[in-house]
């Protein structure tokens, strides 16, 4: 079934970012280890919709170079604004993945609760365009909502096999495991953590 979702510009303005279902202030329990067990502590990170730009600067202070977007531009000016007295190598953008103005790659990129509020339509759209901003063999986690969660309200939930499906294209899926989305909702939300990692094509392959 089709979800609603709110204008997520409005949310920003008039919410603060502590109240919201997503916000927390520490690293992702699930990202962290991930991180630890692939050894992955520097290189260029894209948060994806970073919204209270938590999780942006906690990997920015264990020691990458990190682009955070988010669609709402005053999401973006409300992480900036906890950042501007840190010494924190952090570019904050304004930017719709869907219609991505970033250049470059990136060794690793977080999506956190982007994906998961996506129409279901322009899925592929999303897995083209995240896997141009990886660099050769780099490393896409993602949180996302797990079929497991009960409750009507909130995003798109998905299984592994389906997450598998979306992104065989591109990628490879390492590992998935159900979890929990860290965050101010009580229980917290049932959660898929996924691993992937982008699929080099190999030279020569027939076209």
């Amino acid at each position: 079934m089709d979800r609603q979702f709110p204008n997520w510009e409005q949310l920003y303005q008039e919410q603060a970012v502590e109240s919201m279902p997503w916000f927390h202030e520490a690293l992702d329990p699930d990202l962290e280890k991930a991180l630890h067990q692939l050894s992955l502590t520097q290189g260029k990170a894209l948060d994806i919709g970073t919204g209270p730009g938590t999780q942006a600067i906690a990997l920015a202070t264990l020691g990458f170079r990190v682009t955070a977007t988010d669609l709402s531009t005053t999401a973006i000016e409300k992480a900036k604004k906890k950042t501007q007295d840190a010494r924190l190598d952090i570019l904050w953008m304004q930017d719709d993945i869907l219609n991505s103005q970033l250049n470059g790659q990136f060794s690793v990129i977080v999506d956190r609760g982007c994906f998961h509020v996506l129409p279901p339509q322009r899925r592929q759209d999303y897995v083209s365009v995240v896997a141009s901003l990886l660099e050769p063999s780099g490393y896409l986690f993602l949180k996302c909502f797990s079929t497991l969660e009960t409750r009507e309200s909130g995003p798109y939930r998905f299984t592994a096999n389906e997450i598998e499906a979306i992104f065989q294209s591109h990628f490879h899926l390492i590992s998935t495991e159900e979890t929990q989305y860290y965050g101010t909702l009580d229980p917290m939300p049932k959660a898929l953590f996924c691993i992937l990692r982008k699929e080099e094509l190999a030279i020569g392959a027939a076209v």
